[in-house]
């Protein structure tokens, strides 16, 4: 596994600097990070590249307003502007289609690219992705909290990044200080700080995807990988999901929480490189 980051590349898409890594050859196979305090693809995606970018081309961007990409304007829709940036993404990148993966908030994007742009997405996987609603479970979660409001008060703190990975990962062993440093450091770039991506603002809310009448109209052959423990989105919040999209499969993988790629990493390269047809 590849803990340092390699050189990233930076793309204009009107105007908007996007960061970006481009490893591999093959088809092209976008991954989308989730929207947690100091995420970046990269620290989202980094225990994955080896082995998925010996089949694919990966294209592992910086949502705006995380990592090194400019940031998100305050009234900019979620997740529909972030959707066009990646749409543009591939449009600079001359890629007419791709596989996507993209967990929480970047499957959230990902969804919302298939629904209003289906001709650039061929199989994608959604790893406990936002949109959804859970059948059971009370909402919002503390983790959904945590995240909304990491930014208020006195501001972002170790504490709260602490608070945030716990409630990501299963295993709280996997919760050291040297993680919750490398997320705090992120966290604390000074852009950040004066426009956090997940502030509420005139955008309004998050869509709630679940309710577009479209899923289930989508073509996309689709698999929905969710932590059985995730208590940021619980394991519920999938099930209308995958009711409505009609090529849409379930697969649940114990002992994790809502970061599948990184706290079964093993398992999810295996799951991922199988659907996407690198063992056929």
């Amino acid at each position: 596994m590849a803990e340092t980051a390699p050189q990233g590349h930076f793309a204009d898409v009107g105007g908007v600097c996007v960061h970006y890594h481009d490893i591999g050859t093959g088809p092209e196979l976008v991954l989308l990070h989730g929207s947690g305090p100091g995420a970046t693809g990269w620290s989202n995606y980094n225990r994955n590249v080896e082995a998925l970018s010996a089949h694919f081309r990966l294209l592992i961007p910086d949502l705006p307003g995380f990592g090194l990409s400019d940031m998100k304007p305050v009234d900019a829709s979620t997740p529909g502007w972030w959707s066009k940036v990646i749409v543009g993404l591939l449009d600079e990148l001359g890629i007419e289609k791709a596989h996507f993966v993209g967990n929480s908030m970047g499957g959230m994007v990902t969804l919302k690219i298939a629904l209003e742009q289906p001709g650039r997405i061929d199989r994608m996987l959604l790893m406990g992705p936002g949109g959804g609603h859970p059948v059971f479970s009370t909402w919002p979660t503390p983790g959904i909290i945590n995240l909304i409001m990491a930014y208020e008060g006195e501001g972002i703190t170790a504490e709260k990044v602490r608070g945030f990975i716990s409630a990501s990962l299963f295993n709280q062993a996997a919760v050291t200080d040297e993680l919750v440093q490398q997320r705090l450091e992120a966290a604390l770039d000074p852009r950040v700080v004066a426009q956090p991506p997940m502030r509420p603002g005139p955008g309004g809310p998050p869509e709630d995807l679940w309710r577009d009448a479209r899923l289930t109209r989508l073509p996309h052959e689709t698999l929905i990988v969710w932590g059985r423990e995730d208590r940021v989105l619980p394991l519920d919040t999938g099930m209308i999901l995958m009711k409505q999209i009609p090529r849409a499969t379930l697969t649940v993988v114990p002992q994790c929480g809502h970061w599948v790629m990184w706290e079964q990493w093993a398992e999810f390269n295996r799951i991922a490189l199988s659907f996407f047809g690198a063992n056929s």
